[in-house]
C-alpha cells in the first residue's frame, strides 16, 4: 500500500496548518496565551492548528481516529469567549464560512481511541518555543497496526541550512514507510531526499537535545555523548525540529531521557510518531533507551517504553552500550554540580 492519497491530504494539512502558525506569531502578542490545567501555554496557533488538521483528515478519512492533545473545553469558557473569536478568525483564512461552533467540532474530532488505524497529532509541539520566537513543529502520523506509516512534521522555524541560521526559514519534512524521507522549503519548494549523517563526516557528529532541561536527564545524556565521542557542544532546540535535524544529517544523536525528577515519566506518541519515521526512512534509527521499538500501538503514552534515543544508526549500538556502562553515582555528582 502506498498512502499516497493520506500522504498528500497530511501534507496539505500540514502545510495550512503552518501558515497559520506563522501568521499567528508574527500578528499577536506572544505573551498572550491561555493557561491549561497543567499550566503549559496554549496559544491560539495549538487551536487553529488543530482545527484546520482536524477538519482535512475528518473529511478525507471520516473513519480514522485521531488522537491529540488538545480538546476545546478551556476555550469554550465563557471567559475565553475572545480567545475562540480569535482562533475562529485565524481559521476563516482557510474556511472562509468556519463558524465558533464548527471549530470547536474539528478541535474535539481529535479525542479519538488508540486503534488498528489512526492518526497522531501535535499541533503545536515545543509551544515554548513557539512562544519566544523559536524552534516548534507541526507533527502529524498515520499509524497502522501500531507501525507509522506516513508522516509529516512542519518546522515553519527551521533554517533551511543549518550552517546559516540567519537565513531562509521553513522546511517540511515526509516520510512513508518504505520509501525514503525528503524535505523541501515550506514555501512551496520541491521535495529532495534526505539522509542521515556518515561517521566520516566529523563536522555533523553533532548531538542535539532539548532546550528545556527539565524535559531530560541533561547529565546523562551529556555523558553519553561524550562516550560515543561527540564533544562538540549540543544544538538545543524544541520540538521535534530535532528529529529533522537528524533526518537530513545535521546531527548524529538526539537523546531524550527520563529526567531524575520524574524517572517514571513516559512519552506521549504524538510527541514522537512523525519524527521517528522520518529519521528511520532516512536511514537512522529510534529505540528507547533499553533497544526497544517505540510502541506506538497500546495508547497515548509510550507505556513500555523508556526514554528516547535517535540517531545516524552508525552510533546507535555504542550509544545503548554507553546507557549501560556509565556509572550512576558519576551522573549523579554531575547532576548535583548543575
Amino acid at each position: 500500500m502506498t498512502y499516497v492519497r493520506e500522504k498528500q491530504v497530511a501534507l496539505q494539512a500540514v502545510m495550512r496548518a503552518a501558515k497559520l502558525c506563522a501568521a499567528v506569531r508574527a500578528e499577536m502578542v506572544l505573551v498572550d496565551s491561555l493557561q491549561k490545567s497543567d499550566k503549559s501555554p496554549v496559544t491560539v496557533a495549538d487551536f487553529g492548528a488543530q482545527a484546520l488538521i482536524c477538519q482535512c483528515l475528518e473529511e478525507a478519512f471520516p473513519q480514522d481516529p485521531i488522537v491529540s492533545e488538545e480538546d476545546s473545553g478551556d476555550l469554550q469558557r465563557p471567559e475565553n469567549a475572545s480567545k475562540l473569536m480569535q482562533v475562529t478568525r485565524y481559521v476563516q483564512r482557510f474556511q472562509p464560512t468556519a463558524t465558533p461552533e464548527q471549530v470547536c467540532h474539528w478541535i474535539n474530532a481529535s479525542k479519538g481511541p488508540v486503534a488498528e488505524r489512526f492518526w497522531a497529532l501535535d499541533p503545536i509541539d515545543g509551544t515554548k518555543g513557539f512562544l519566544r520566537n523559536d524552534q516548534y513543529a507541526i507533527a502529524l502520523a498515520l499509524i497502522e497496526e501500531g507501525q507509522v506509516k506516513t508522516a509529516v512534521l512542519g518546522c515553519p522555524a527551521l533554517p533551511l541550512n543549518m550552517d546559516c541560521p540567519r537565513g531562509e526559514t521553513g522546511v517540511l519534512f515526509i516520510a512513508t514507510q518504505g520509501e525514503g524521507a525528503m524535505m523541501a522549503r515550506l514555501a512551496n519548494g520541491s521535495f529532495m531526499p534526505i539522509h542521515v549523517t556518515h561517521e566520516s563526516d566529523k563536522s555533523r557528529m553533532r548531538f542535539v537535545e532539548s532546550v528545556e532541561r527539565a524535559h531530560g536527564n541533561a547529565a546523562l545524556q551529556e555523558a553519553v555523548a561524550h562516550a560515543v565521542h561527540i564533544i562538540t557542544p549540543a544544538l538545543k532546540m524544541d520540538s521535534q525540529a530535532k528529529y529533522g535535524t537528524v533526518a537530513r544529517g545535521d546531527a548524529a544523536l538526539y537523546l531524550r531521557l527520563p529526567s531524575p525528577q520524574r524517572p517514571d515519566y513516559r512519552e506521549n506518541i504524538w510527541d514522537h510518531a512523525a519524527g521517528a519515521l522520518i529519521v528511520e526512512e532516512a536511514g537512522g534509527r529510534v529505540t528507547d533507551m533499553h533497544g526497544k521499538s517505540l510502541d506506538f500501538a497500546s495508547d497515548i503514552r509510550m507505556r513500555d517504553n523508556l526514554g528516547v534515543v535517535v540517531s545516524n544508526g552508525v552510533l546507535h549500538e555504542a550509544v545503548l552500550a554507553a546507557l549501560v556502562g556509565i556509572p550512576t553515582g558519576h551522573i549523579a555528582r554531575q547532576a548535583k554540580q548543575e
